[in-house]
């Protein structure tokens, strides 16, 4: 008997759809956010590196109910309750003290980036590698970049991320 992937809010995307197809459907119906995946660029370059957690976050439901459902429609067991870690991210976040427009000496528009087939997050944190303390970059991208700013932050980099529509998000870099 093969033994299938248990799900946990660190779980890929990628593997879980790999693992469990029927699932792809479900998280349609969860949450709009993940229609997304349907775009085969977004599938072949997020989708492998994002977790249920950070899933669950750009499509705004709890990570324990979305792993929870998940679990419950492929009959595995147990709850996801003491494995979350939480972030705190977007319009959750109010403008710091560190952020001034006259600072944001860098940007790049991942969209286009992303419509040719290509992924930002190695441009990006080359481009954050170079960049002078308390100078900010500038990310703009068609959705929320969970990875990428928990990447970010293990560098030493603060963010603030600004949603000016469904399919924007305006994410800024500055180390200090």
């Amino acid at each position: 008997m093969e033994q299938k992937l248990i799900i946990t809010p660190k779980t890929k995307i990628i593997d879980l759809i790999t693992d469990y197809p029927e699932l792809e459907e479900v998280l349609f119906e969860i949450s709009p956010a993940f229609r997304k995946l349907k775009n085969p660029v977004l599938r072949r370059t997020i989708a492998r590196v994002t977790t249920l957690q950070q899933a669950a976050l750009v499509g705004g439901i709890k990570v324990e109910d979305l792993v929870n459902r998940l679990r419950q429609i492929t009959g595995t067991q147990g709850r996801a309750d003491n494995m979350v870690e939480t972030h705190d991210y977007a319009s959750l976040q109010p403008v710091p003290a560190w952020f001034a427009a006259d600072k944001v000496k860098r940007h790049l528009d991942a969209r286009e980036m992303l419509n040719r087939g290509e992924h930002p997050v190695g441009q990006v944190l080359a481009d954050l590698h170079n960049m002078p303390i308390n100078e900010i970059y500038e990310l703009i991208a068609p959705f929320f970049p969970a990875p990428l700013i928990d990447k970010a932050s293990g560098i030493g980099f603060s963010n603030y991320v600004v949603e000016v529509g469904p399919e924007e998000y305006r994410i800024y870099f500055v180390r200090t």
